[in-house]
């Protein structure tokens, strides 16, 4: 029992960061629910998403910041973290291509980029149906939106159990670097008076460059950010 208990423990707690400024003795306190990748529930975590939370976790690049993509509050949120523009939308992830089939036109040209290159980080920039299920934020104001097929394990698990599409911009503020290690990411947040609901610490992450983004107009495709993927058609 007492095992069991000490389990819970170490799977569920609240971390309290508390940092001292030497200079004002300013005592500055964190909450934030944090939970270790190797105790995760993604049940749990998918219930947490279903009711409007937003995450913190692993992606194949960097820490990433997330909710689920169809939930209006909970996009919102996520600029109010980030302190970011709300006219440069936020990018999603999904674990297979048939899950954003209800959200865009798919083409040719997706097809091709689709077999060659995904899952993987390759991002695209795509119209979006008049119809979506999105909420601004998600989709820019021109009508579209970029997604990418993510080949994380985690995040492929937590969108497929969530049955939609998860949020995946950097977990960093506006203007700060992208994080690779919990410590940063706690740093990042712990003065923040609004701050993710729940960190899903996957430990140091390889530095990696980030995904390649494209926007792609019927046949042509535009290279907005070359990074880790180089295409060739």
């Amino acid at each position: 029992m007492a095992h069991k208990a000490y389990k819970a423990y170490e799977a569920y707690f609240y971390f309290s960061f508390v940092s001292f400024v030497s200079m004002v003795g300013l005592v500055s306190f964190l909450y934030m629910k944090i939970i270790k990748q190797e105790n995760l529930n993604i049940a749990e975590i998918v219930d947490f998403l279903k009711n409007g939370a937003t995450i913190v976790y692993p992606t194949e690049t960097c820490y990433g910041l997330g909710c689920d993509a169809t939930n209006k509050e909970a996009v919102n949120k996520i600029f109010a973290i980030k302190k970011r523009q709300k006219n440069k939308s936020l990018l999603v992830v999904v674990p297979e291509v048939a899950m954003i089939f209800p959200y865009i036109d798919w083409n040719p040209t997706l097809q091709i980029l689709s077999k060659k290159y995904w899952p993987g980080a390759l991002t695209v920039v795509v119209n979006v149906k008049k119809i979506n299920g999105f909420p601004p934020g998600v989709v820019n104001e021109d009508g579209t939106m970029a997604f990418r097929v993510t080949e994380h394990p985690l995040a492929t698990e937590i969108s497929k159990k969530l049955d939609s599409p998860l949020v995946s911009t950097s977990a960093n503020i506006a203007s700060l670097e992208s994080p690779y290690d919990i410590v940063s990411v706690l740093q990042m947040f712990e003065h923040e008076d609004v701050q993710p609901d729940i960190i899903i610490d996957g430990g140091n992450l390889p530095h990696r460059s980030p995904s390649t983004i494209v926007k792609i107009v019927g046949e042509n495709v535009e290279v907005l950010r070359q990074g880790e993927v180089v295409l060739e058609l």
